[in-house]
């Protein structure tokens, strides 16, 4: 038997998943931050590892806004796992920009670990990634936005791909 029930894992995820949608479409990482003890470790492999909740917060908050990472809004999960006995959740987290104004829809995925630490706290994260599948995804999207902003962004060009020059 684990430290804690199967049921305040859950709850602590959910409100975790919750507090990330917040964060990511309000751009207030402040609360998503405070889910993480204050001297919780991020594992970041391409930024590196993050000590402390305030390393976490000033990280965050400062690569999510810029752009294009502000358009970044939405991380849903595909999948997720409870280690009720560890007090893990490891998940699928899909990295979701904001509609570039077709309807398109553009995300990278990554593998994210969870370690509970209790009263609603995360004391570790690290997420594991392709940096080349977000490089792709964000082009894809900056392209998708470019095309919308100059008026071009018919459902026949999107979904039969190159058009002949005689139908553009």
């Amino acid at each position: 038997m684990g430290r804690w029930t199967r049921q305040e894992l859950e709850e602590a995820f959910d409100h975790y998943q919750k507090v990330g949608l917040q964060a990511g479409t309000s751009g207030d990482w402040r609360p998503w931050a405070d889910l993480f003890t204050e001297d919780a470790t991020y594992v970041e492999h391409g930024f590196g590892k993050l000590c402390g909740r305030e390393a976490i917060y000033r990280w965050i908050s400062t690569i999510m806004k810029p752009f294009p990472n502000c358009a970044m809004k939405y991380f849903p999960m595909e999948w997720y796992m409870v280690d009720e006995e560890k007090g893990w959740i490891s998940c699928f987290v899909w990295n979701r920009m904001e509609d570039p104004g077709d309807g398109s829809l553009h995300q990278a995925g990554n593998m994210t670990l969870l370690k509970y630490a209790g009263d609603g706290l995360f004391s570790y994260e690290e997420d594991a990634y392709n940096p080349a599948n977000f490089g792709t995804m964000i082009a894809g999207w900056l392209e998708a936005r470019k095309r919308c902003e100059k008026g071009d962004s018919s459902t026949e060009k999107r979904h039969m791909g190159t058009l002949r020059e005689d139908m553009k």
